[in-house]
């Protein structure tokens, strides 16, 4: 896989190729990083690449010339038709199933924003999506970008050391991921729950199952909600419920 960031701050996102999975996706050769920056493309001598909002108002617009350009660029090192996506807080919201859906691309352009925003003809002319992490503000799209880029890099294939990892996070089946638990087997007085302890794959699978679905319940109902239980899911769910008291 291709990525490429556009971004006045390329050194900071060329860190999340350097570290952890993305770092072993990148020496692998399973994925490869560039970043292209607007002010290469400036053309006055300071480089500018912002300048005062029409209109009025705070802050300062990231000016279209030059960020087109860099996109253009970037879309050069990324397969033909790779999509240009755009972190902003007006985008759809960057889930588990966009993460996958990204994943089984060759490549994707990220155009993180910064200042007050991006000249919107360039979102008409040169972006295909606009994503978000959630209804918060970051000082721009940085951050974004390579949460977006560690997020799909865990889902290539040959990037985890055990493959299993990923279909297990927490929201790859639309849940919370269940409670994890290690040596030593009893801390500050907490037993680690004795099911896992069984040696029986089946229990321990339905007691996992049944304390993600549980823990969802509590945290984010919302995902329960969207899962329209069955009878056998209802049934863990009430088991789990009384189990809490």
């Amino acid at each position: 896989m291709r990525i490429a960031v556009v971004s006045l701050f390329p050194e900071l996102v060329g860190q999340v190729g350097e570290y952890g999975v993305v770092g072993r996706a990148v020496e692998r050769q399973l994925l490869s990083l560039n970043c292209e920056n607007p002010r290469d493309f400036a053309e006055d001598a300071h480089r500018t690449v912002d300048d005062r909002p029409y209109g009025g108002g705070p802050g300062m617009v990231l000016k279209y010339e030059p960020t087109a350009k860099a996109i253009r660029q970037a879309k050069d090192s990324v397969p033909e038709g790779s999509p240009v996506i755009c972190l902003s807080p007006q985008g759809k919201v960057f889930d588990q199933a966009t993460a996958r859906r990204l994943s089984d691309l060759q490549g994707f352009v990220l155009l993180a924003g910064r200042y007050e925003g991006i000249d919107e003809r360039l979102i008409e002319n040169e972006v295909d999506e606009e994503l978000s992490l959630g209804d918060f503000v970051l000082s721009g799209g940085e951050i974004a970008a390579m949460a977006v880029i560690d997020a799909v890099a865990r889902l290539l294939p040959g990037v985890l050391g055990d493959e299993e990892s990923a279909t297990q996070d927490s929201f790859m089946d639309g849940l919370l991921d269940h409670p994890h638990y290690t040596r030593p087997e009893s801390v500050a007085g907490q037993r680690v729950p004795a099911v896992l302890l069984s040696g029986d794959h089946a229990r321990i699978a339905r007691w996992r199952y049944k304390q993600a679905l549980g823990r969802s319940f509590l945290r984010r109902p919302d995902l329960v909600a969207e899962l329209k239980l069955n009878q056998e899911q209802r049934k863990l769910l009430d088991e789990f419920l009384k189990e809490q008291g």
